[in-house]
């Protein structure tokens, strides 16, 4: 009854997301294969074994990459490039030496692609890609997935929002500011904050894997963002605290510097729409914040 087992080859799995990802994929009973640099799993340095993993697998999803929660010094910026198209080439090779490869490769990429807009939605469509590092990453990123000619593997990148979940991710740090007094507006508080429920996520890699005619760019993030204002304003709400002092960029910046990380995950505005996907018929479980907030602080 083993050998038919569907099989799934999770990519990067060790994560907040790659962790989610695996439990859920082994309780629907499928046979789960981890490619990381964490000992215990298939090695990023191991390409027979990575090509024997995804040979005759179903799905191969790929979420590695350096987190971009750090200051981009040149180590850094090199790092968080390389994570993502040096692992993304591995996998492309691999797949074009199976003699049975999966039908789907779905590839992580980031809605960070597109410009800071305040002005007007981005839809895959009709999004201005924007300037600047972290641009700069997502288009090679993407490049580098799409330049495999793979006949029988359907290729999708999903760009993701920020993924919000119970067990990690953004939610500690906002969690921490909140209740520590800090939940107010950060920098002018109009940016636009895209995000994603964890759920949706994998739900959503699942309506891909069912639906045969998507392919390409995805937008993966719930139909409805919110300005930085709202964010802050929803987390009070929901956490039950009254009164949040706000933080102006300046501040944000200096903070920054002594945790060690860019105020552009705060301040740049992504106003991200997932027009394909809802086109497609998917139904988003959480399409509002404040349902996905008092999922996963429920306990709080």
């Amino acid at each position: 009854m083993d050998s038919l087992k569907k099989k799934v080859v999770l990519a990067g799995g060790t994560g907040f997301v790659g962790k989610y990802f695996n439990e859920m994929f082994h309780n629907m009973g499928y046979e789960v294969k981890i490619i990381s640099r964490q000992e215990g799993h298939i090695s990023w340095d191991n390409q027979s074994e990575i090509i024997e993993a995804i040979n005759e697998s179903d799905m191969l999803i790929n979420l590695a990459g350096k987190s971009v929660d750090c200051r981009y010094n040149e180590k850094n910026k090199r790092e968080i490039l390389m994570s993502r198209v040096d692992t993304t080439r591995i996998l492309g090779q691999a797949l074009l030496e199976c003699y049975n490869p999966p039908s789907l490769w779905i590839n992580s990429s980031t809605a960070t692609i597109y410009r800071h807009a305040e002005d007007r939605p981005m839809t895959e469509e009709t999004g201005d890609i924007g300037s600047g590092f972290s641009v700069d990453v997502a288009t090679e990123w993407e490049k580098a997935f799409f330049s495999f000619d793979l006949p029988t593997t359907r290729q999708v990148a999903l760009r993701l929002a920020i993924v919000l979940g119970e067990h990690g991710g953004v939610m500690t740090a906002f969690k921490n500011l909140v209740r520590f007094g800090l939940g107010g507006a950060q920098g002018s508080g109009h940016q636009k904050f895209s995000w994603i429920h964890i759920d949706d996520l994998f739900d959503m890699t699942l309506f891909i894997r069912d639906n045969k005619d998507i392919s390409g760019v995805i937008n993966c993030s719930a139909p409805h963002p919110v300005t930085n204002r709202e964010l802050m304003e929803t987390l009070r709400k929901t956490m039950n605290v009254k009164f949040g002092l706000p933080s102006p960029k300046w501040m944000l910046e200096l903070g920054a510097i002594v945790i060690k990380t860019e105020t552009e995950l705060i301040l740049k505005s992504r106003w991200v729409i997932p027009d394909r996907i809802e086109k497609a018929g998917y139904v988003f479980k959480y399409a509002t914040l404040d349902n996905a907030l008092q999922q996963i602080l429920q306990r709080v």
